[in-house]
């Protein structure tokens, strides 16, 4: 696998020299727009405000709006000379508990591959913040941005995920719920069997994109009858609905997920909307 970045990782006076891989991919459809008289692929151009002619990619150059219409370009070279030190460096600059860190600061991770000579360093680092549930706070430069990271330890790898600042995020405060009620003890019981009832031991491959299946099916379908439109489902999309008698709900729900019966798929779904 190519390293998207090679620099190294450092902490005190340690430095680890390191390569930085891609850990997640996307996997979506990729899907043309068509003309629908003929079917005729649509292509993009790049059309100058000003006069609406096309522009070349040998005549784009990036520029930054300082002012309305007014703009200052920026090369290459421009971005190469911002006075940051370290800028092939994973800084380290705090070591914290993993668990205190909300998980929404989270958002793609990133494979850290020792290279030569940094193979003790890398592994010590990474039983060390195995051991101490501890993460390193660091600050890294990819491409033409800094960002906030986490280097954690993940099994015998470590792992740099990338962060959000904390400007970076919308205030929780700002999402309405309504005033919070004071629940039966019977309830608060019947919702902890439900969970307890309905878990287990965690396994990925339990967990697939069903969604993109039935869509290639669906296609599939559409090829096979030469484009030509397919029958409804005749299915009528379900809505959520309130939750009028609590207790009711979750004791169907417990009957549903006990032990060696199975649940309908309707009545998983339906249990979900709940």
């Amino acid at each position: 696998m190519r390293a998207i970045w090679q620099g190294s990782i450092s902490f005190g006076l340690v430095n680890i020299p390191v390569a930085l891989h891609g850990a997640s991919r996307t996997e979506e459809l990729k899907f043309k727009l068509l003309r629908s008289g003929d079917l005729s692929p649509v292509n993009y151009k790049r059309v100058a405000q000003v006069d609406g002619k096309e522009v070349p990619w040998d005549q784009i150059v990036k520029g930054y709006e300082y002012e309305k219409e007014k703009f200052v370009v920026l090369k290459d070279e421009d971005f190469k000379r911002v006075d940051l030190e370290a800028s092939d460096t994973i800084d380290i600059v705090d070591f914290v508990e993993l668990a205190q860190i909300n998980p929404v600061f989270f958002y793609k991770p990133y494979y850290l591959e020792p290279l030569r000579g940094g193979g003790g360093a890398y592994h010590l680092l990474r039983q060390v913040l195995a051991e101490t549930k501890k993460a390193g706070i660091a600050k890294v430069i990819i491409k033409t941005r800094q960002h906030l990271a986490a280097v954690k330890a993940n099994g015998d790898l470590l792992v740099l995920e990338l962060m959000r600042f904390a400007d970076e995020l919308v205030d929780a405060k700002t999402i309405s719920i309504p005033a919070e009620k004071r629940l039966g003890a019977r309830e608060l019981t019947m919702a902890k069997s439900l969970v307890n009832q309905m878990s287990e031991t965690w396994d990925p491959a339990r967990y697939t994109d069903e969604y993109r299946s039935a869509l290639m099916k669906l296609i599939d379908k559409k090829v096979a009858s030469g484009g030509k439109e397919l029958p409804g489902t005749g299915r009528a999309p379900k809505r959520a609905t309130n939750v009028i008698d609590l207790a009711a709900v979750l004791q169907q729900s417990l009957d549903d997920a006990a032990p060696g019966k199975k649940v309908p798929v309707a009545k998983k779904k339906a249990r979900k909307a709940a």
